[in-house]
């Protein structure tokens, strides 16, 4: 304290040695600027007046560069952004999806359930890159409309940096890379719906091999028809963000891999259906939250632009479909079930989601929760029904999103105006039925060949140990 006070005291004592401070700088500031500083001034206002030729590396080159297209450059930045966020959003879906799997499932199979989703998103961007994309959307038809085949993706920029003049319209707004990692992200999606319905007896290598075929061939074939021009364009076919293209896709092909399949052991008896108990409620209710997370990167980033009035109109859609799913599944499986069930309330949530998925920016707030809240009953009824014909599915992925993929299809026709019916559900059938026939080939070749089962012995001690020689949680 005595300190402080003298060094106080020492200040107060000497307020001469600041007033001659101030008037030094007062007397430098007004004193003329040297003929150098001039020079230096000057050339850097011609700098800002002729911006170099060449790329845009500077603020002020990027100023120029813009010139009458400036608005829509600006809007396209935006737009960008926003793109590369969406794509983020649905890369967290696919955590989403492992974490719901590993919750649902045993305990023994945690490891492997995680094993598959590291590969299935790795090898659904590699192979999206190799040849997906270009079949996605093709330049030349080899079939038309229904069959073209592209290389590998070269340097998606090339055309040049004015491309944002186009777009002042708020359409497809992004360059050729936003694009592509936006649609890579969707790819492996169908694949990993598969990966949770067979979940806890395929055999690791048999998986593998129908992953890479399934989102590196059957997918691009599949989305080309609506998304890149072809049959189902043709007709007028809307699907918004993949109702049908994304999710009933890989809810069919999951059934037709586990009718190739068959059930769990021990799962079907003489006495019923013996319940085969999730390990942690938990980790599914986390995948599950996840998955709606990223959800608004599915949806909002398919506007392609940001848009505000679409982007608002999406996320309202998106929010109120998936809730009132959870409302539907809840109240129907109380009333069914006498007991509120927690997966079906989960379940519940992502039908509603899938629901919405095809119709999310052409419907209002009525619609939307009627369209999830028919989704959460109808999961509900199917999962019940399916395991009553001895279709065992551990995480009800046929349920949601190939049940309700048709259902959101259908649904967008009968809530919005100016859609057909008969086309919407024709256009969710020859995906669904294109889905399960590839698949269930596939799959009953490598039964015949390899094999896609793992033993009784393997499936009892469970695939961690057996297939990866590790176990998921610690002693």
């Amino acid at each position: 304290m005595r300190k402080t006070l003298a060094s106080n005291s020492s200040i107060g004592a000497a307020p001469w040695k600041f007033l001659l401070l101030a008037a030094t700088l007062l007397f430098s500031y007004a004193l003329p600027a040297h003929a150098d500083d001039h020079e230096e001034a000057a050339s850097t206002e011609e700098a800002a007046a002729e911006p170099e030729a060449g790329p845009i590396d500077d603020y002020n080159g990027l100023l120029d560069h813009q010139g009458a297209g400036a608005p829509a450059f600006d809007f396209f930045t935006t737009s960008m952004l926003w793109t590369v966020i969406a794509a983020a959003l649905v890369f967290l879906m696919h955590l989403g999806f492992a974490t719901l799997e590993s919750g649902l499932c045993q305990q023994k199979n945690v490891v492997n359930v995680l094993f598959k989703n590291v590969f299935i998103i790795s090898i659904g961007i590699v192979t999206y890159a190799f040849f997906g994309f270009n079949t996605h959307y093709p330049a030349d038809w080899i079939i038309a409309d229904w069959f073209a085949w592209g290389g590998m993706i070269g340097d998606l920029n090339a055309d040049g940096g004015d491309v944002w003049g186009e777009y002042a319209n708020l359409g497809l707004a992004m360059t050729g890379f936003g694009d592509f990692i936006f649609q890579a992200m969707f790819a492996a999606t169908g694949a990993t719906i598969v990966s949770g319905a067979v979940a806890e007896r395929v055999k690791l290598s048999a998986f593998m091999i129908f992953a890479v075929l399934f989102v590196g061939v059957a997918y691009p074939i599949a989305g080309s028809w609506h998304w890149g021009g072809g049959v189902l364009a043709g007709m007028g076919f809307k699907d918004f963000a993949g109702s049908t293209v994304v999710h009933a896709f890989g809810g069919f092909g999951a059934l037709a891999c586990v009718m190739v399949l068959k059930a769990r052991k021990g799962k079907y008896t003489e006495n019923g259906i013996k319940p085969i108990p999730a390990h942690s409620f938990p980790l599914a209710a986390i995948g599950v939250f996840l998955l709606m997370f990223g959800w608004y990167g599915f949806n909002g980033g398919s506007v392609l632009s940001a848009d505000p009035t679409a982007l608002g109109l999406v996320f309202t859609t998106t929010t109120l479909g998936a809730t009132a799913g959870a409302l539907g599944a809840i109240a129907t499986s109380w009333f069914l079930l006498k007991k509120p069930d927690l997966s079906m309330a989960l379940n519940g949530l992502l039908a509603g989601l899938v629901g919405i998925t095809a119709n999310a920016d052409v419907i209002g707030v009525t619609s939307a929760l009627m369209i999830g809240f028919i989704a959460g009953i109808i999961v509900v009824f199917s999962i019940i029904s399916l395991d009553k014909v001895r279709i065992d599915d551990p995480v009800g992925a046929i349920s949601v999103h190939g049940v309700c993929g048709i259902w959101g299809t259908v649904a967008t026709a009968i809530f919005a105006d100016g859609f057909d019916f008969m086309v919407q559900l024709q256009g969710a059938i020859y995906v669904s039925v294109f889905a399960f026939l590839f698949s269930y080939a596939v799959f009953y070749v490598l039964k015949m060949t390899i094999g896609v089962r793992v033993s009784e012995e393997e499936e009892e001690r469970g695939l961690d140990i057996s297939e990866h020689g590790q176990e998921a949680y610690g002693s």
